[in-house]
């Protein structure tokens, strides 16, 4: 793997520890490679039914370190893009297990994409999200165009875009961009617990949730129905939906198995 990323596997759940905190875990090549692998464990690994995402340090992810970008021996700003990001992004989404994010401090330019791309974002109290590319140069990047309109509307996102305005977990959790902010000593002990009670959940109806959320953006009611449709069917086929029910007419709690 790579002294950058941690990847640790529990019972039923996995962790991810971005761990370069002496460059406020900004992304290397090797670095980013190293978390594409870890998703792509987590991903392939049915034992795994949920990801907590988090840094080590004062940061979670300040994005990219601009020493690699400037360095000629380094990959071009294209294929930090294409081969690192951009994969990033897809697989989180795509992955059709939840992935939760803790943000444990500074979130800046792909780091807080990376971070509003996961299912479920929770942030310390001392946590800063900032879109930091308009004081650089550059235009957002890691998807953050396409996600964070959608989560906290055009006009904010626009104005925190171009002017790069730092704000804090508080801000965040009132404009909708994360789900909760926590005293900054729980981030680990709330993040670990609801990672946990997602593990322990129906997998295959949450995965299937997921790919309907991420076909809403784009279809039109209609669509959106006929999805629906589709994949209620799909998830009524699993085992955890039979549990789910004979747990309800039982009266007792379900022992969801992730199939």
């Amino acid at each position: 793997m790579s002294q950058f990323i941690t990847y640790t596997k529990h019972s039923n759940y996995a962790t991810i520890i971005l761990n370069r905190a002496d460059k406020f875990n900004s992304f290397i090549q090797e670095m980013a490679l190293a978390l594409l692998t870890a998703l792509d464990d987590y991903e392939q690994d049915p034992t795994m039914r949920a990801l907590y995402l988090t840094g080590t340090g004062k940061a979670f992810c300040a994005g990219q370190d601009l020493g690699e970008v400037i360095d000629p021996n380094g990959p071009p700003i294209s294929d930090i893009v294409s081969q690192h990001y951009n994969p990033m992004i897809m697989r989180i989404r795509n992955i059709e297990k939840p992935i939760v994010c803790g943000v444990n401090g500074v979130a800046a330019g792909a780091g807080a994409n990376i971070a509003l791309a996961c299912d479920v974002v929770i942030a310390a109290e001392s946590a800063t999200f900032i879109q930091a590319f308009s004081k650089i140069g550059l235009i957002p990047d890691s998807g953050g165009t396409y996600t964070l309109p959608r989560i906290i509307g055009m006009g904010k996102a626009s104005a925190l875009m171009l002017l790069g305005d730092k704000i804090t977990a508080t801000e965040a959790e009132k404009m909708g961009m994360i789900y909760q902010v926590v005293p900054t000593e729980n981030l680990e002990t709330v993040g670990l617990t609801l990672t946990q009670k997602l593990a322990n959940m129906p997998t295959v109806a949450i995965g299937l949730t997921k790919r309907a959320l991420n076909a809403s953006a784009n279809n039109t009611l209609e669509q959106q129905l006929k999805l629906e449709d589709q994949l209620q069917t799909l998830s009524a086929q699993s085992l955890d939906y039979n549990e789910g029910v004979n747990a309800f007419v039982e009266k007792r709690a379900p022992k969801f198995t992730g199939k």
